[in-house]
């Protein structure tokens, strides 16, 4: 496969920019080789600056539901920007888009819109503390849900791709006041609680782990989360941002039946342009400025053009087959995948939520952070870059999960399997 484009703009990038990239594990440094440089997706593929094909399993890291560069979702972005970029004003189409999206997910009786998902966390758990009038939250082990400081305590994903420690430049008491639980471990939490008795405004979780790999709740654990915030006057806060429209059209609570305070949402509800929300109960919600006294604003967000992709993005999803279609493609995808490592021998556990996937390299049930880390990173690295080799461009992490859309049809996951039968044999 030649490259030679990509290395050289690498090259270049490595003097302009920290590591070569804008965001740390794009650089490839867990699995090997050197970052590819995108030219354009189209579908469900990207090509990359040396004219490569690939299958693409990223979808910028999720919210591409309906592919790369959707007509509709392409005409509606051209529209709006006809008509202007930003306009620093109130819009129609803020609350048609959030009309749409209170529809998928009527938990939301109010919510805010931002411009990333990090901002949406951040927002919340501000609300949070402003709501209980407390300081400390809850967050698991492995979960990332974004770069705040209070966030990068034990924060998954790309941290622990890198394998660094809780980040440098967050200050002590913050990071004091973020306490962390075993994900899947009730008694962990419990435990939290009995330890700061009325200092906990509020648990955040990921549903369905996504930032530590896909990583299932187990069963009884989010309902048992739901019955101690509410014993102890604390708020549930379901970070949606990768869940929200991937494990099911109503995100995990619907999948679950669960009720949080708050919700979380990112660029998937702006068919992949920056955008991101907050939401939830109404009482909780009229907290936030101009209705009441937690300040949060932002120059850009409820954007024109977000909004009219978001519009169109979630409009392409509404039809029931398409979930149907989408679940049949996925679980054709994940019993491939762990049929091809059985023929092989290599142990893999294969993990899916709806579209969400990730494929373990370990003999361990993947459950939490401590029975996820010790997956086989150098097996993952061969695997990827013979994926890569073959076509099929995954995330550069064994600790990321991987993204269907509407357009990984069966010929698309048929030739996925294929790649996968002959990156097995290599590991």
């Amino acid at each position: 496969m030649n490259i030679q484009n990509s290395i050289q703009l690498f090259r270049q990038a490595q003097n302009i920019f920290p590591g070569g990239v804008n965001s740390p594990v794009r650089a490839f440094r867990a699995v090997g080789g050197q970052p590819l440089f995108i030219e354009r997706g189209a579908g469900p593929y990207l090509y990359d600056v040396d004219g490569n094909r690939f299958i693409d399993y990223v979808l910028s890291w999720g919210p591409l539901i309906s592919g790369h560069a959707h007509p509709k979702v392409v005409e509606a972005i051209q529209q709006a920007a006809f008509k202007g970029t930003s306009y620093g004003a109130p819009s129609p189409l803020e609350i048609e888009l959030a009309q749409s999206i209170m529809e998928f997910m009527p938990n939301l009786e109010m919510l805010r819109f931002v411009n990333s998902g990090t901002e949406a966390t951040m927002s919340a758990l501000r609300l949070a503390r402003a709501y209980t009038k407390r300081d400390k939250i809850i967050k698991f082990d492995g979960c990332y849900h974004g770069h705040a400081d209070m966030l990068l305590v034990q924060a998954g994903s790309g941290v622990a791709t890198l394998g660094l420690p809780d980040s440098p430049g967050v200050p002590a008491q913050t990071a004091a006041a973020t306490l962390v639980a075993n994900f899947n471990d009730i008694e962990s939490v419990e435990a939290l609680f009995k330890q700061h008795p009325d200092q906990i405004a509020a648990i955040i979780v990921e549903p369905v782990a996504g930032n530590m790999g896909v990583v299932p709740p187990v069963r009884g654990f989010l309902e048992k989360l739901r019955v101690v915030t509410k014993r102890e006057g604390a708020l549930l806060i379901f970070d949606e941002v990768m869940t929200g429209f991937r494990v099911h059209p109503g995100g995990a609570q619907a999948l679950y039946n669960i009720k949080p305070d708050l919700t979380t949402l990112g660029k998937v509800i702006g068919g992949g342009l920056p955008v991101g929300a907050y939401g939830g109960k109404r009482e909780i919600m009229q907290l936030v400025a101009p209705s009441g006294p937690m300040y949060q604003a932002g120059t850009l967000s409820g954007n024109p053009l977000a909004m009219s992709a978001g519009i169109a993005a979630l409009s392409l999803i509404r039809d029931e087959t398409v979930w149907e279609q989408l679940e049949a493609r996925a679980r054709q995808l994940e019993t491939g995948i762990a049929f091809a490592a059985q023929k092989v021998g290599v142990p893999v556990r294969q993990t899916r939520v709806g579209t969400m996937f990730t494929t373990f390299f370990s003999e361990t049930e993947p459950r939490d952070w401590n029975s996820v880390k010790i997956a086989d990173k150098v097996r993952f690295g061969k695997f990827f870059q013979k994926m890569l080799e073959n076509g099929v461009y995954l995330a550069p992490s064994q600790f990321e999960a991987g993204f269907l859309s509407t357009l990984h049809d069966e010929t698309v996951i048929a030739a996925t399997i294929d790649a996968a039968e002959k990156a097995m044999m290599a590991c």
